[in-house]
């Protein structure tokens, strides 16, 4: 049991904040799930984007990552803002400037642009839209923490606040896909930014619902902007995230990556420093002397890499290798993120009457057991009900994990402390979703292109067809020149454009002839590379249960701790 201390002599608690209304509930419920569609959304897309942008491999995890580093790197200052100034305003605000970054997303320019043009537009979108959503996931998060004060009050809200957010990771593809098929047919220009529009659409009204029936809370007792944590953290985190990112592009022993890790390991040491001298520091370091809280921060971080990894190593799959449709695609989503929906009562029952690891270590080994089973299925199948029975497995786990590492969270602090809590683990739990996409696209990419290389090594007649094919342009005919550059292009841009590019075209006689020598290389090279990719999330999956099943301990359910009381070290 935790060891408790009570409050000094002659210090007030604070005043417990009031319970939690229905309206406040819903206002968060759909703060979190518009966010996480924000979040989703390019997932489904990335087809598209290739298809019309003609994007890198670098540029394509940097459409996703634009807006997953800022909601890394702001949601711990967003909680204390929300302590401040009230949790009310941000719901509103940060829902606005989601809007705003998914409008300039819409506004890119179009194809008479260049391609680094265009993604650079849509890369600042996804950067403002990401800093809306840093406000929305811990703000949310700590509305409901703050105004639950029983283990079985805060255990249902957590659960239809995590289920939300579980709803808008499989609504987001749907919407993606019903927009690219429903009404633009084949035009990818049209659907990826149509998709957008309908998020800018989802977070106006969420920032309505919130300012008619959210009721605002702040904890401003002991909170400051603690302007030396904030900086030392973001640029920690952002020069870890940027080295990670940028590896496998500029190579891993290049000075920009190796000076990211540098730089990063520099700046946590200084945040640390800081942190222990601040009066009022942005995250309480103490904090980690709970065991439960160190292990849960630990299992957050590994278990959300694997998750949002199996989401994005699907993706690609489905969409960029076997050339899936957004709709087709976004029924891996339903899988993946449905179940939370579903099994929403079974988590609140689970969180009420167990301890949390007994949900976080079942719900993470069965997320790995999931991985190792999709890293066996070809994607020379290409059968989506192959991928029904993995893919619910994996969306089984992550229902019970995403409720139960939630809870921990919060349930270690007490309610005072729950803006600094929900940014605590609303940081932990993105920097993993940002990890996913970044380590297992490094991984399968490096691995993808190794094995293009091998084969090319090998094989000579491979190698005089590739020579002839990006010489053809040369001999066309004017009018052909500019699509066959930008083909030569694309099959020499990596994997994921080889594979892009047909093996054969019709020409206008109705003849059908060899066109892409490195298709079929591409196709089978990539299959493997992201098969491995599902390995590495599978194994951490596991790791992160059993980190869950043996370090956590305790045997009963978890508790709330009153304003006042200050949890100091742990014992099991």
């Amino acid at each position: 049991m935790t060891a408790l201390n009570p409050p000094q002599d002659g210090v007030t608690a604070p005043a417990p904040t009031p319970g939690l209304t229905r309206g406040t509930l819903a206002a968060a419920a759909l703060a979190v799930c518009v966010a996480q569609v924000a979040l989703a959304i390019p997932a489904v897309l990335n087809g598209l984007f290739q298809q019309d942008l003609g994007t890198s491999s670098s540029q394509l995890t940097w459409i996703s990552d634009a807006f997953l580093v800022p909601v890394t790197l702001l949601e711990l200052t967003f909680g204390v803002l929300g302590d401040l100034f009230g949790r009310k305003r941000l719901l509103v605000g940060g829902a606005l400037l989601l809007a705003l970054g998914e409008a300039v997303a819409v506004g890119s320019p179009g194809t008479g642009s260049s391609t680094d043009t265009r993604v650079l537009v849509l890369w600042i979108g996804q950067i403002v839209a990401g800093v809306g959503a840093a406000a929305l996931f811990p703000t949310s998060l700590a509305m409901v923490a703050a105004g639950t004060h029983t283990v079985r009050h805060r255990s249902r809200s957590i659960s239809i606040w995590a289920a939300a957010l579980s709803t808008g990771g499989f609504v987001s593809p749907v919407i993606g896909g019903l927009c690219a098929r429903a009404a633009f047919g084949s035009d990818a220009d049209a659907g990826w930014r149509w998709s957008f529009l309908a998020v800018l659409v989802l977070a106006i009204v969420s920032a309505g619902v919130s300012a008619a029936f959210a009721v605002n809370s702040s904890s401003p007792v002991g909170r400051s902007l603690d302007w030396p944590g904030q900086i030392t953290i973001a640029v920690a985190l952002f020069a870890l995230l940027f080295a990670v990112i940028q590896g496998p592009t500029s190579g891993w022993a290049s000075g920009q990556v190796i000076g990211g890790f540098l730089l990063a390991a520099v700046s946590l040491t200084f945040f640390i420093v800081v942190e222990r001298r601040a009066p009022t520091p942005l995250l309480r370091l103490e904090l980690f002397a709970d065991r439960a809280f160190t292990v849960a921060a630990i299992v957050t971080v590994i278990g959300m890499f694997s998750f949002l990894g199996t989401a994005y190593d699907t993706s690609i799959r489905l969409s960029a290798i076997q050339g899936f449709t957004p709709l087709k695609t976004s029924i891996a989503f339903v899988l993946l993120n449905g179940m939370a929906l579903l099994l929403m009562p079974v988590t609140s029952g689970v969180l009420e009457r167990y301890n949390p690891r007994w949900a976080l270590g079942a719900g993470f080994a069965l997320i790995g057991v999931g991985d190792l089973w999709l890293s066996a299925i070809s994607a020379t199948d290409r059968s989506i009900p192959t991928l029904v029975a993995p893919l619910a497995l994996v969306g089984v786990g992550f229902a019970l994990a995403v409720s139960a590492v939630t809870a921990v969270a919060v349930n270690t602090v007490p309610n005072r402390l729950a803006g600094m809590a929900s940014g605590s683990t609303s940081l932990l739990r993105d920097f993993g979703f940002t990890l996913g996409p970044a380590v297992v696209g490094a991984i399968a990419l490096s691995r993808a292109a190794e094995k293009i290389h091998t084969t090319l090594a090998g094989d000579a007649s491979l190698r005089k067809a590739l020579d002839a094919f990006n010489t053809s342009a040369a001999s066309a005919p004017p009018a052909q020149q500019p699509a066959l550059h930008a083909a030569i292009g694309a099959v020499n841009s990596g994997p994921l454009g080889a594979n892009g590019v047909p093996a054969t075209v019709t020409l206008p006689t109705g003849r059908t002839v060899p066109f892409n020598p490195l298709k079929d290389v591409a196709f089978h090279a990539l299959d493997n590379a992201y098969s491995l990719g599902y390995v590495v999330c599978g194994v951490c999956a596991l790791v992160a249960g059993a980190l869950a099943f043996f370090a956590l301990g305790g045997h009963g359910p978890g508790r709330v701790l009153p304003d006042g009381v200050e949890p100091v070290s742990i014992a099991r």
